[in-house]
């Protein structure tokens, strides 16, 4: 997989609309984490996954190579999108957009919050957000990169 380019604050805010999915269920859940393993496996990515539905862990998967640090990662970005609704990528983007870092100006603790790519939210047409589904163990761009295309295979079958 060649290393993805930073997408603009407006491709960030139209993969979110066009990932909106119908519904999500425990099956869900377990197809969509399914997929992201299998692509895992296809590259040989040392990552952690994580789905979950409100406060509740759906989905957890420790690939060879991943370790305790990505699951840390994990709650850190994931803890982003429950706050602001939106992937930690587009957030980290946002406040780079505006000459400033999320650490410096978001004024969160960065050991508890991390805007760095690998979260993404789950959103359920008339819902809003429900969930997230994240992945840590590779840069942040690629990170988001396969949550993404996870998504995106997912919801043609959703």
């Amino acid at each position: 997989m060649s290393t993805p380019t930073a997408p603009t604050i407006a491709e960030l805010e139209e993969q979110e609309r066009r990932l909106t999915l119908p519904h999500f269920t425990y099956d869900d859940a377990w197809a969509l984490g399914t997929l992201l393993v299998e692509l895992a496996r296809e590259r040989d990515a040392p990552v952690a996954i994580d789905i979950r539905r409100g406060g509740q862990q759906l989905f957890h998967a420790a690939l060879p190579g991943s370790t305790a640090d990505n699951d840390a990662w994990i709650d850190r970005k994931r803890r982003v999108v429950e706050r602001y609704a939106a992937s930690s990528l587009l957030v980290g983007t946002r406040f780079r957009a505006k000459n400033t870092t999320f650490e410096d100006s978001s004024r969160l603790d960065p050991d508890v919050y991390a805007a760095h790519g690998g979260a993404f939210p789950i959103t359920v047409t008339g819902a809003g957000v429900i969930g997230t589904v994240v992945v840590s163990g590779l840069p942040q761009l690629e990170d988001h990169a396969m949550v993404v295309e996870a998504l995106e295979r997912f919801s043609t079958t959703a």
